[in-house]
């Protein structure tokens, strides 16, 4: 079986219409990834440079860095002002990690649920204040 084929069939078990006319957002979606598909099968990897390629773009896609972030000067970019005027500072090879006065943080790092499910993030929603800066 082709990937292609692959795709398909994993498509439709999760109830993609693949020969859906009428633009929606499940025909681009479905569109554009047979489109990737199309060109990570052309490129001809193996079991190992596939899951390697597949690893790494993956993080690229999502906008992760592919290594520690080191905490110099040239990763952050000054995003607002908070009370009293101190600078709030976000890493720009990782965006979900800010720093401020106090330290750097991941912001992903504490997420609240309600007794009905209903999931939030907010001030205190702040995970470790040590985050690992390499150098």
């Amino acid at each position: 079986m082709s990937l292609k084929e692959h795709a398909e069939r994993e498509l439709k078990a999760i109830g993609y219409d693949l020969n859906e006319t009428e633009e929606s957002p499940n025909k681009w979606i479905a569109e554009n990834l047979f489109e990737l598909i199309e060109v990570f099968a052309k490129q001809g990897h193996s079991g190992s440079s596939a899951s390697y390629c597949i690893d790494i773009f993956k993080k690229l896609a999502s906008y992760e860095p592919l290594c520690p972030v080191t905490g110099e000067d040239g990763e952050w970019a000054c995003v607002a002002e908070q009370n009293g005027g101190t600078p709030l500072w976000q890493n720009n090879r990782c965006s979900h990690v800010f720093k401020d006065e106090d330290g750097a943080y991941d912001i992903e790092g504490k997420i609240f649920r309600e007794p009905d499910g209903c999931c939030y993030t907010n001030n205190k929603s702040r995970g470790s204040r040590n985050i690992p800066i390499h150098t």
